[in-house]
């Protein structure tokens, strides 16, 4: 049985990653800020007993230690880095931007990611797969922004993209695999209603992408349907 250490597991992509792997008989481990409000995220462990819920707030690093402290024996085969905010508000653009929600908004879209990776990475490594996943966004791509705004989240989605790249080219010697994906424009609490695709079709696809990862991808900034994105 592989295991699959998910962030954000509590609602939208996360959740829908928890119960698609649940289904494929992996370990999944559900991490959320409060798993005691996460009604739905309980009411699928009940269902798949493989399913562990544990509490992580992707910004407060010391959970993250923590976590990986007690994790410390496992076999992580996907790292998968899917905890994001969005942070931009309407009327709060250049000019008037929120520099503390910016500084948040980079701690968990930035920040997070790379520390999940140096806090599990010994796990990652004992494993059979090997990978390092993140859920990026094509607003963060240069070439592909043309309609400007949206200055937090671009921001942070191409910082994003920047750290995971270099990650990629600094894990080449120990073979652990790092993966950047798009996963559309998803009708969850975070795209909107007006998303062109499900939650359920978002996530079989990066499944994908994930399932058939070669180290000869590493690197790379993929769609969920694993068409290559420009940075």
């Amino acid at each position: 049985m592989q295991t699959v250490l998910i962030t954000g597991a509590n609602r939208g992509l996360g959740l829908e990653f928890c119960r698609q792997y649940a289904a494929a008989d992996y370990q999944v481990i559900a991490a959320c800020r409060n798993p005691s409000q996460s009604e739905q995220l309980a009411a699928l462990a009940k269902q798949y007993p493989h399913i562990q819920i544990e509490t992580l707030d992707v910004a407060d690093f010391s959970q993250i230690d923590a976590l990986s402290s007690k994790l410390s024996d496992y076999k992580i085969d996907v790292l998968l880095n899917n905890a994001g905010v969005y942070g931009d508000q309407a009327g709060r653009g250049f000019g008037q931007l929120d520099y503390q929600t910016w500084a948040h908004v980079l701690a968990v879209n930035v920040m997070a990611p790379l520390k999940l990776a140096e806090a599990f990475l010994p796990q990652v490594q004992r494993s059979d797969k090997r990978l390092i996943v993140a859920l990026s966004s094509l607003m963060g791509s240069m070439t592909d922004n043309t309609s400007g705004g949206s200055i937090l989240y671009r921001s942070s989605k191409a910082g994003l993209n920047a750290a995971l790249k270099s990650l990629s080219i600094d894990l080449r010697p120990t073979e652990v695999g790092v993966l950047i994906l798009h996963p559309g424009w998803v009708r969850t609490d975070m795209g909107g209603p007006n998303g062109l695709i499900d939650a359920e079709e978002s996530v079989s696809g990066m499944r994908k992408v994930i399932d058939n990862f070669s180290f000869a991808d590493t690197g790379r900034f993929v769609k969920y349907d694993g068409s290559a994105l420009p940075w």
